[in-house]
């Protein structure tokens, strides 16, 4: 049965070519992602900056360096999840909140690789 509801909901994002265009594009942006993840981080003895509270006084907490590799991960969770949100969208709400759901997804992984190039710009300048 969940079988049959995976195969006809890929089937109706498979049919608009809207829908499977942004999809695409979502799942290779985060594989382009985790590629500029994998090619830049490299093992240093330089602490990140990993968490910043200013209660009171500012605090800096750092990490490794292989914390960076998190940043591939929520790409790839990001990406896989707003496709299905993006096809359950259009089983619920129709093609144009599927729309909205799919650029959404697209805008997160562009904000996520702004956030993770500034932070191993700072971490390790080129």
């Amino acid at each position: 049965m969940v079988k049959h509801i995976i195969k006809s909901s890929l089937k109706e994002l498979f049919a608009h070519r809207t829908l499977t265009v942004l999809a695409g594009v979502t799942l290779l942006l985060a594989i382009a992602f985790i590629i500029y993840i994998a090619v830049t981080v490299h093992p240093s003895e330089v602490p990140l900056v990993t968490h910043y509270t200013a209660f009171g006084v500012a605090h800096l907490y750092r990490d490794q360096w292989f914390y960076l590799f998190a940043f591939g991960g929520f790409a790839l969770i990001a990406a896989i999840a707003h496709i299905a949100l993006t096809i359950k969208m259009y089983d619920l709400k129709g093609y144009h909140m599927a729309l909205l759901v799919a650029w959404t997804g697209i805008g997160v992984l562009i904000f996520t690789w702004v956030i993770a190039a500034s932070i191993i710009n700072v971490w390790s300048p080129v």
